[in-house]
């Protein structure tokens, strides 16, 4: 049998993650099966099975995967883009829906909900980096409200549909006072 590469093999997996991705979207985890993900990815039972054990692992990994992109300055301007950049994600990949259907599994999923919290610090982690002109204490409330402004964009867009980003740029700027 002919060995097959690393990158074959990670575009497999890949495959199988991205259509997940966008099946888990549509239909939520709980109506998502893993017969739909076959039929989603166009690859065998087997094939899925090689690489995930189970939903929970597929679910996992989809989590690992999230990154958000966040601006390198906390400016009106890079906050509104970076609205704009979350708004554009759910307009092509139902990024939004996803998201929530991550958070409604980690309320009931204590794995989940420890690589959620992991991610959440790390953003938070990562908004205090910008704010070095700020006492830390400081700097934690605004990624405190940075995190949950923008969190709450994320559930409107998932379920009102297209949501101007505008009102919660101006929030978070009016609690970041730049």
């Amino acid at each position: 049998m002919p060995k097959v590469s690393p990158a074959h093999l990670d575009a497999r997996r890949q495959q199988i993650l991205d259509a997940a991705r966008v099946r888990f979207a549509t239909h939520g985890f709980a109506r998502t099966s893993m017969t739909d993900l076959v039929e989603a990815s166009e690859l065998s039972v087997g094939a899925i099975y090689r690489y995930f054990k189970s939903k929970d692992e597929i679910i996992t990994a989809i989590c690992v995967q999230a990154s958000l992109g966040l601006p390198a300055t906390l400016t009106p301007a890079s906050i509104l883009d970076f609205l704009e950049h979350l708004r554009a994600l759910e307009r092509e990949s139902g990024h939004a829906r996803l998201v929530a259907q991550i958070y409604a599994e980690a309320a009931v999923s204590p794995e989940l909900a420890s690589l959620v919290r992991e991610q959440l610090d790390g953003l938070r982690s990562a908004v205090v980096a910008l704010l070095p002109d700020h006492e830390p204490a400081e700097a934690a409330r605004i990624a405190e409200a940075f995190v949950a402004i923008c969190h709450g964009y994320g559930q409107q867009l998932a379920v009102r549909g297209d949501v101007a980003p505008e009102p919660f740029a101006a929030a978070i700027v009016a609690v970041i006072g730049v």
